[in-house]
């Protein structure tokens, strides 16, 4: 009886076991990718390559299927919004080709050119209808009014903003306010008699065809030559481009600048307005400002919370930018000929069928299976790989946890034979993790002062490589002292630790050498940044 009133001894164990992971993980200093920038990322890019010069402008139908134009040298390309394939040529110019514009209804497409002459096109047929011939100098853009089929509004280095009527081939209107070139105009999306134009005489002149003196009813000053305005959708601000900014104006307040966005670091060449084209969420179909320079950058601007909120950089500098009504293309004119188009993918090209055609005699149609439900006999029946229902409530097996050799050496508290198992191995982060492990256990030093030669010539050898590396110099320079104080003795009286100490010392030479050249560079790159932040 006295033997079983013993007490045995109980084992210890404990109930759950991780595997160590280093805590001094270094953060990634890549921004994430936000929901917009992945969408606008998402579109699939594509080159034409095969034009002669500079692309100076672009304009997309605004009837689907959004066919787009684009001037290059003494021709007009008309390209397939779908394939960004060439559909047709017109080329029937006398000299380069500087800007287009659809009619309203896509049947139409006006063209100007540098010896003044405008010429407008049938779409389908390429016939030339009209020749408006006013202009004593190159003109510079051309533009149909949105809302207007009878009338187009163009301008050039005569500094001549014209209202023309196109069936009579006459002019209804010369404005004359601009005292430089006139180089771009556009007009409101709200009022068919209305429409901006911008000089390089530093402004921006909006014009009313039904006020009798013929002078501008709004002017603002951009500040630098004006390379292109256009119209925001609700009609009454207006996003101006020259020098290295992009400034939105609010009309309504008789002009007031609202903003000025100055990421570009060369001249601003053109901008458009283009549309998010999610379905869902905070972002969905609301418009962004475009904007291209000669920096090879574009810029996507959320004018509505005034900021960039995508870029993306191209080989080339940049002249001219369109995107189509659907949200579906978006196509960027070069000055070296190429022509950098992006088309997302509808859901009907992703969702395409997987059963192809039969021997070419028709489509075969996957069988529909009956909806599984409990009262059949396959639902009782199902295996692991059978998908859960909406409503089914999941109960997930917990997954074996594999344990590294130097874990269960942890686990059985073996820390000097966990030390040295993960010194053996090639992998850092383990050993840091083991370190950082002993030194919650407080025993690290310990583990230190217990190691022989063969053993210390492996943790020298690891501190050597190591300990100058920043996302673990915090840990291993304090162990790195604590090694050479503790075990002194036995550096001095082997001649291999005492290699190990001198690559150890070359290593801490070299580290303070390459932070005192950093520090004379950040002494002459501080003051530039502070002086590029005033301007």
């Amino acid at each position: 009886m006295a033997d079983l009133l013993v007490e045995q001894p109980q084992e210890i164990t404990i109930s759950k076991t991780f595997p160590t992971k280093p805590k001094l993980k270094p953060k990634s200093k890549a921004l994430s990718k936000t929901s917009e920038s992945k969408y606008w990322s998402s579109f699939k890019s594509h080159q034409i390559s095969n034009l002669i010069s500079s692309i100076p402008s672009i304009d997309f139908s605004p009837i689907s299927p959004h066919h787009f134009a684009a001037a290059n040298s003494a021709s007009l390309t008309l390209f397939s919004s779908n394939t960004l394939s060439p559909i047709s040529t017109f080329s029937s110019f006398s000299d380069v080709v500087t800007s287009c514009s659809f009619r309203c209804d896509g049947s139409l497409i006006a063209a100007s050119d540098l010896s003044g002459l405008i010429r407008v096109f049938d779409v389908k047929t390429r016939t030339p209808l009209r020749r408006l011939r006013s202009h004593a100098r190159p003109v510079r853009f051309v533009k149909y009014p949105s809302l207007d089929k009878l009338h187009l509004v163009s301008g050039g280095d005569d500094s001549v903003v014209k209202y023309w009527d196109v069936a009579g081939e006459s002019v209804v209107l010369d404005l004359y306010g601009h005292r430089d070139y006139v180089r771009c105009g556009d007009c409101s999306p709200i009022d068919g008699d209305m429409f901006v134009t911008g000089s390089y005489d530093h402004t921006v002149k909006m014009w009313d065809v039904r006020v009798d003196n013929k002078e501008s009813v709004i002017e603002v000053n951009h500040g630098n030559p004006v390379e292109d305005v256009i119209f925001l959708p609700s009609g009454g601000m207006v996003a101006t481009a020259g020098g290295n900014s992009v400034k939105i104006w609010d009309l309504i307040a008789g002009g007031k600048m609202v903003y000025s966005m100055e990421s570009h670091n060369k001249t601003v060449t053109s901008i458009c307005v283009g549309k998010l084209g999610k379905e869902s969420g905070e972002e969905a179909l609301q418009y962004r400002i475009f904007s291209v320079a000669l920096d090879g950058y574009m810029k996507v601007f959320d004018y509505a919370k005034m900021k960039v909120t995508h870029s993306m950089r191209f080989p080339a500098p940049l002249m001219s930018i369109g995107s189509s009504l659907d949200c579906m293309t978006r196509v960027i004119g070069s000055s070296n000929g190429i022509i950098f188009a992006g088309r997302r993918k509808a859901k009907e090209d992703v969702g395409e069928s997987k059963v192809g055609n039969f021997w070419a005699l028709g489509s075969v149609e996957e069988p529909q299976r009956r909806a599984l439900r409990p009262t059949y006999f396959r639902y009782f029946h199902r295996s692991q790989g059978e998908k859960p229902n909406e409503g089914d409530h999941l109960i997930m097996r917990q997954k074996k946890v594999k344990l590294a050799e130097h874990d269960k050496l942890l686990k059985k508290f073996r820390h000097k034979e966990a030390l040295v198992s993960v010194l053996g191995g090639k992998n850092t982060e383990n050993v840091v993790a083991v370190m950082e492990e002993l030194v919650a256990r407080r025993k690290l030093l310990k583990c230190v002062v217990n190691l022989d030669e063969e053993e210390l010539g492996l943790l020298l050898g690891f501190l050597h490589k190591h300990s100058t590396m920043p996302r673990h110099s915090a840990l291993l320079t304090g162990l790195t002292r604590k090694v050479l104080e503790m075990r002194a003795e036995d550096i001095r009286a082997s001649d291999a630790l005492k290699g190990h100490i001198r690559n150890l010392k070359r290593s801490v030479q070299e580290e303070i050498r390459i932070q005192h050249s950093l520090q004379e560079i950040q002494g002459v790159i501080s003051p530039l940044l502070r002086i590029a932040g005033r301007r």
